[in-house]
């Protein structure tokens, strides 16, 4: 395309009626559909993955491809900012999704030949596509929503993210319904997965670039161009001395370290097959609670942004503090070696331990939409957001990949569940002197509209961004 056509391209979309927010270049439409992609492919893996063992009865296999995916997640996760500046969403996305399919594909193949290496290959591969599809969709998530909006947008994300967990809770729930002494899922149960991530990657394509992209008051989400291969390396580079990004690794390596203990020890050691599926429905649907909830903390419980971050962050570390303080409790009757007998939903000992697994998933999305909020409120353009999400997956998954090779050797179940629970408590100090140093209340909204809407009485953002 040349510079003449993409100039009409964008006078076209300028022209576009900007008063409904259900238009296809708002804002909210995009942000639906990239939750619509991620409820496809990694809302679809993780109610695969929350069964404990991928659906199979030995774990070992999942813990070892987990452990792959999650260590090229930690290095693709980083790079993934500056791939998404170079190649846009569309390209970016796409190959990140179709790694998904294949994932789920491996775990088919194991159920009838039981060998470990194509898992292991294709959880490798999924880490390097999950580090592209979280990069893009980090920078959208964050970038795209007006300044003032960013918490509602995120929580909107959230839920219809992790409404694939919901769906994808009840096939395995459904499809193994009359196999309660069941040890692994049935094949039907993958292809339903695959068919749902494939949908997810055709989707992908109807993402539209931020340039393209128009706010209610005629603004564009980003007036800056892909950047270059060189820029970008360098850009990925500045941020491990980034004081803002250095604050916020505990949460993130804290932000995905615990799903290997309350998929495999909580949810895969306490209850059988169907009801692993049945309490998945829930653990995700809290995470739609979770996310609703403190995304109207974030943006609508005080006037002072600042103010905003600090109470959110309270709110997620005294809840934070009373759920792991339960998960203590309910650790304490069991460990490796003395296994307890698996509930099944109708028994009535089941009631206390779901509630449990429900608020695990309650603060999960809390904890997570908090984060993103923060590092939303450092910068408004997506390039820097793309960069900053990018990083806060790289150490994310740096993080699980470790927990898995934890869980793999057998560490005692209530070391685990103390190194979590302390993980998470370490960062809220930390994230509240963020939140103190970098979140700025000294201009209104209005203001900081009109900055995105014309960069150049603020200096000219393509230089800036290409120069630094």
């Amino acid at each position: 395309m040349g510079i003449g056509d993409r100039d009409k391209d964008e006078e076209s979309v300028a022209e576009l009626p900007t008063k409904s927010r259900f238009r296809y270049n708002s804002p909210l439409v995009q942000v639906v559909l990239i939750g619509l992609v991620c409820f496809c492919c990694p809302g679809m893996f993780n109610a695969l993955s929350g069964m404990g063992g991928g659906g199979q009865v030995d774990p070992t296999a999942t813990n070892n491809a987990n452990t792959a995916l999650y260590t090229t997640f930690a290095v693709f996760g980083v790079l993934g900012g500056g791939i998404y500046n170079i190649l846009g969403p569309h390209l970016t996305l796409a190959c990140g999704c179709s790694t998904y399919v294949l994932y789920a594909g491996s775990l088919l193949y194991y159920n009838h030949h039981q060998h470990q290496g194509f898992v292991i290959a294709a959880g490798a591969l999924l880490g390097v596509g999950a580090g592209l599809l979280w990069a893009g969709e980090g920078a959208i998530m964050t970038a795209y929503p007006p300044p003032n909006r960013k918490g509602s947008y995120i929580s909107l994300f959230w839920s219809i993210f992790n409404m694939g967990g919901v769906i994808g809770g009840l096939i395995p729930f459904i499809l193994n319904y009359h196999r309660n002494e069941a040890a692994s899922v049935n094949d039907a149960t993958y292809i339903g997965f695959m068919c749902f991530m494939t949908a997810g990657t055709l989707l992908s394509f109807a993402i539209l670039p931020p340039d393209r992209v128009v706010r209610d008051d005629s603004t564009r989400c980003s007036n800056v161009k892909y950047s270059s291969v060189a820029t970008e390396a360098i850009e990925v580079l500045k941020l491990f001395a980034n004081w803002k990004m250095l604050l916020i690794v505990p949460a993130a390596w804290a932000s995905n370290f615990f799903y290997s203990y309350q998929f495999n020890n909580v949810n895969g050691l306490l209850f059988n097959l169907r009801t692993r599926g049945l309490n998945n429905v829930f653990y995700w649907g809290a995470q739609m609670l979770g996310s609703v909830g403190i995304g109207y903390i974030l943006d609508f419980s005080f006037q002072s942004r600042r103010m905003r971050g600090f109470v959110g962050i309270g709110v997620v570390a005294l809840v934070g503090s009373a759920i792991w303080g339960g998960g203590l409790a309910n650790q304490i009757p069991y460990s490796h070696d003395d296994l307890p007998k698996k509930l099944d939903f109708r028994d009535s000992a089941f009631a206390g331990p779901f509630v449990l697994y429900f608020s695990y998933g309650l603060l999960d999305a809390m904890f997570q939409s908090m984060v993103y909020w923060v590092i939303g409120a450092l910068a408004d353009d997506s390039q820097t957001l793309s960069r900053y999400s990018g990083f806060y997956k790289g150490v994310q998954s740096a993080g699980a990949a470790v927990a898995w090779q934890v869980d793999s050797h057998k560490v005692p179940l209530l070391s685990q569940l103390i190194v979590n629970w302390s993980l998470t408590t370490i960062s809220y100090p930390l994230l509240v002197l963020l939140v103190m140093l970098a979140v700025k209340d000294d201009k209104s909204e209005d203001e900081i509209v009109k900055e995105v809407a014309f960069p150049s009485s603020n200096k000219d953002v393509t230089t800036t961004a290409i120069s630094t």
